[in-house]
């Protein structure tokens, strides 16, 4: 056949979306409706994701058995519910059913698990703009929308729009209400009001046409509201570095596979101390190119990609990328985990996600060639704690298992002074004969701490981490030789004989990034990385409260408040032969030891 010419060229159709976007552009609605009827849709009593955008086209193939009518809200009924630009329905595809390309091409079916929602946020075209004061109250009335009409429904907020004129160096009243959102504290929230989930995206980079206008990543920092302690905040990297578009055949990534994608901005530029590591994640976000010249720069489908278009009758598959569509799959693996584990609270949702993820090979190497810890901070605010997998988050394999809490906890109680109140001790049931056998081989321990602060309504919350949360929570890993006594008495000052005299147990320098790196936000994360046998007697963890605004409150209801966090641990062999997970989940039985005790700093 080649050689009459009847085919000229053979290609697989899930490459990436040049294929639907040039070569099937004539047949988009036959691909789509073909994906359309493998899918066994989701009913209406499953957790959404709500889109808080531009508007979504329901009108879609690929969207209307999802997001029902009634699911379609807008802060100004001017403005009605329909996409005005297209990047709500993009998000809205991508939230959906993540990249089309293999959806599409590899003719399987699929069973949705998670619905939509939209509540359009940005005002259409020859409407007047939305004050840059409104942001905070503007996003607060969006979420209260849905919720108003399924307050039964668990849901995922995910919003991709940030302030370009301001940098999220500082807290904001547009990120301390999105804070406020998660905590469940906003205007209206009853005392037991439900936390939320809030995903968000870092913002985008400029798009640069030149080479020389090019200043990297670390130049562009983070945007308003991303820097939110609460929300989990997601950036870019890429893994797009194969270029097919006719015609630029002879150019090449911007971006090496598993680089951070040339869209995502950074929070290097922050600098250190008051400011928490963003993002938290990063996901697929697309590529650039550049020509043979090494002179220009140009976005190519080939390294975006594949989505729902706005345009339903003309082009119902479209590129797309950036922070936006990154944000956009993380608030998707969000809703999956929460349809697979109802049970589970936002915060061991995001812990869950930022637990699962781990760096690329060439990430690994940056902090690799960086032994000092301080030294890698730079890197967490660039790729944040790695790559999400949805596969890891939500399943343990023999040799990579993960144990969860989800805690109430009091950290302060007034009682005559303010004091601090209690802290908890877990018994990690680490396998001792299995950790013995693999003598010096190299595991790693695990740890992630997720909870929602409160933020404080006083303009100083701007200089004093601790003015800004209501509270903050640590932990602290029993250290090699310590007995369970003295790490008590370190840890905690009710412990001790002497309440002035804390005992010193040098740690080892094996953690990823140390306890200096916690100095602020509401999720912290390291892991300790060394020989088996070094974790002998290593068992026990303690969650402690440090200060916040609460703590100084006249009130003794505010004080004496109580909140919760989710705590997630892993243990993770090299070596797939020994079996860590079967003495753990024995000596689980029936649950982890947990001990609550008096605390005080």
């Amino acid at each position: 056949m080649f050689a009459t010419g009847v085919i000229s060229e053979l290609r697989r159709a899930s490459d990436n979306p040049v294929f639907f976007i040039e070569d099937a552009r004539d047949t988009q609605h036959d691909w789509s409706d073909d994906l359309a009827e493998r899918i066994a849709w989701p009913g209406a009593d499953v957790p959404a994701v709500c889109l808080l955008d531009t508007g979504v086209n329901r009108a879609h193939t690929l969207l209307e058995p999802a997001l029902a009518e009634v699911d379609l809200y807008t802060y100004d009924s001017i403005w009605g519910t329909d996409d005005h630009t297209g990047h709500g329905t993009a998000m809205a595809g991508i939230a959906l059913h993540g990249d089309l390309v293999a959806p599409l091409s590899d003719g399987s079916s699929r069973a949705l698990t998670h619905r939509l929602e939209s509540v359009k946020i940005l005002p259409p075209r020859g409407a007047d703009p939305n004050s840059p004061s409104a942001y905070g109250a503007i996003t607060q009335a969006a979420v209260a929308l849905p919720e108003i009409n399924r307050s039964d429904r668990q849901r995922i907020f995910c919003m991709a729009i940030t302030n370009g004129e301001v940098s999220g160096a500082r807290p904001t009243t547009w990120s301390a209400a999105i804070d406020q959102i998660s905590a469940g504290t906003m205007p209206g929230d009853e005392q037991d009001a439900p936390r939320r989930l809030f995903v968000i995206s870092t913002g985008n980079t400029e798009p640069a046409m030149r080479v020389v206008d090019w200043a990297g990543n670390d130049a562009a920092p983070i945007e308003d509201p991303a820097q939110a302690w609460n929300a989990l905040t997601v950036g870019g990297y890429t893994d797009a570095v194969s270029i097919t578009d006719e015609g630029y055949e002879d150019w090449t990534p911007q971006s090496e596979a598993g680089d951070l994608s040339p869209h995502s901005r950074t929070s290097v530029g922050w600098g250190y101390g008051r400011s928490p590591f963003k993002p938290e994640l990063v996901m697929e976000a697309g590529n650039r190119a550049i020509c043979p010249a090494r002179r220009d720069l140009l976005t190519l489908d080939s390294l975006c990609m594949l989505s729902t278009g706005q345009n339903v009758d003309r082009l119902p598959l479209v590129a797309f990328d950036g922070t936006s569509a990154a944000a956009a799959q993380a608030a998707r693996m969000a809703a999956r985990i929460s349809s697979e584990n109802p049970e589970y609270w936002p915060e061991l949702v995001r812990a869950l996600m930022v637990h699962s993820a781990e760096y690329t090979e060439s990430m690994r190497a940056e902090f690799e060639a960086r032994p000092y810890l301080r030294d890698r901070y730079a890197l967490v605010r660039r790729y944040g704690y790695g790559v999400p997998d949805f596969d890891r988050a939500s399943a343990s394999a023999r040799d990579h298992l993960a144990l969860i809490a989800q805690a109430p906890i009091q950290p302060f109680r007034l009682q005559g002074a303010r004091k601090f109140n209690e802290c908890h001790y877990y018994r990690l049931p680490l396998p001792h004969d299995a950790l013995e056998t693999l003598g010096n081989e190299i595991v790693n321990l695990k740890i992630t701490l997720s909870y929602f602060v409160d933020p404080s309504p006083g303009l100083s919350a701007n200089v004093d981490t601790q003015r800004y949360q209501s509270f903050g929570l640590r932990f602290d890993l029993r250290r090699r030789s310590e007995s369970l006594a003295a790490f008590r008495q370190r840890v905690n000052a009710s412990e001790r004989t002497d309440p002035g005299h804390r005992p010193s147990s040098p740690d080892d320098n094996r953690w990823l990034l140390g306890p200096d790196s916690i100095s602020s936000g509401s999720l912290h994360c390291d892991t300790w990385s060394g020989p088996a046998v070094d974790l002998l007697g290593r068992d026990t963890l303690c969650i402690r409260p440090v200060g916040g605004w609460w703590r100084e409150r006249a009130r003794r209801e505010i004080v004496n408040r109580q909140t919760r966090y989710a705590l997630v641990v892993t243990l993770k062999s090299r070596r797939t032969d020994i079996d860590l997970y079967t003495p753990i989940a024995i000596s689980l039985n029936p649950q982890i030891e947990t001990t609550i005790d008096l605390f005080e700093s």
